[in-house]
């Protein structure tokens, strides 16, 4: 993406693009934070998730502001610009109530101990709703779009699909945990409704900034690799299209679609395998048998999916053009 295309989209959707800067400025604050603020929470720096979060909603933005750009005909592209204005807003209320609760030092995901903490978890719930719906609503009308290259308009209608895949794991995290109904019948009361982790508590081991536990199964690599397809398919659809000079068989429209077509259902189903492995209270670094041939299969399937698209694609390149017989 060259400046003219950069400098089109931001005066496309000025307030994605208002938005995607004021949450590059937050990192740089959470980055600070995490620098000169020893304050822990969770068996993490306080500021780690809003650093995660202020990343993830930068690439996020930066990217659907782009997807919004492709979209041409004029009445699709007011309701896609409204699409993208809800996500602007949406994830600046997120954003304010995650900080907020790092400002109190108190916990911002599924912590209902107070009325206070109460209505913040209820905030980012209701935004991660909306959040879904407006990417699906994006998706829907790029769904509709007949002037992009085929292996563009593959790139970016996978990319949004499995997007909204990952995103809908975090639904599996809301719900209270067997411990945590337990607790709750021998209390009375239940400051906490959800959980990352499953089979062991949050706050345990886990990797280093990431959080992800590495004594139990955490839904939050799914959600994170789910997510971030929409950055990775028109990037892959980027490298294929600059490789194309180099590689015969990638001068073929048809061949890169495809190929993009292969890596979107690789991408959901390896989605879909961390959160199973997750589900099962598995760590990522201890996959069992089970796990490590599905993942094998996973990765057969993928590499001969994509063998036979190069393949087909080289045979017909080699065909030899039809002959056209000139008149008498």
């Amino acid at each position: 993406m060259d400046t003219s295309t950069i400098r089109s989209v931001v005066r496309d959707h000025r307030t994605l693009a208002a938005f995607t800067g004021a949450t590059a400025v937050l990192t740089l604050v959470c980055l600070a934070g995490l620098a000169l603020d020893p304050r822990q929470l969770g068996g993490q720096p306080i500021w780690a998730k809003p650093l995660k979060f202020s990343i993830s909603l930068v690439l996020y933005s930066a990217t659907l502001a782009w997807m919004i750009s492709l979209v041409t005909a004029p009445r699709t592209r007011r309701w896609a610009r409204g699409a993208g204005t809800v996500v602007a807003v949406a994830g600046t209320i997120e954003m304010v109530a995650i900080v907020g609760q790092v400002l109190r030092g108190r916990a911002s995901h599924f912590n209902v101990a107070t009325p206070l903490d109460t209505a913040a978890w209820a905030v980012m719930g209701t935004t991660i709703v909306v959040l879904w719906v407006a990417t699906a609503a994006i998706g829907v009308l790029l769904l509709r779009e007949r002037t992009l290259r085929a292996d563009t308009a593959w790139a970016v209608r996978l990319g949004l699909g499995v997007t909204l895949l990952g995103m809908g794991t975090a639904f599996l995290m809301t719900g209270p945990t067997g411990a945590q109904i337990a607790a709750a019948r021998a209390t009375g009361t239940m400051p906490t409704v959800g959980a990352h982790a499953v089979g062991v508590p949050d706050g345990g081991p886990g990797l280093p900034l990431l959080g992800w536990s590495t004594t139990g199964g955490d839904l939050r690599i799914g959600h994170f690799v789910g997510l971030h397809a929409l950055q990775g398919l028109p990037l892959l659809a980027l490298a294929l299209l600059l490789l194309a000079p180099r590689v015969p068989v990638l001068r073929d429209v048809r061949v890169r679609a495809r190929l993009i077509g292969v890596a979107g259902a690789a991408w959901a189903g390896l989605t879909l395998l961390l959160v199973w492995q997750a589900l099962r209270g598995q760590p990522i670094i201890a996959p069992d048998g089970v796990t490590l041939a599905a993942a094998a299969a996973l990765l057969v399937a993928t590499a001969g999916a994509a063998l036979a698209v190069l393949r087909t694609g080289a045979r017909r390149s080699q065909r030899p053009a039809p002959t056209v017989l000139e008149p008498r």
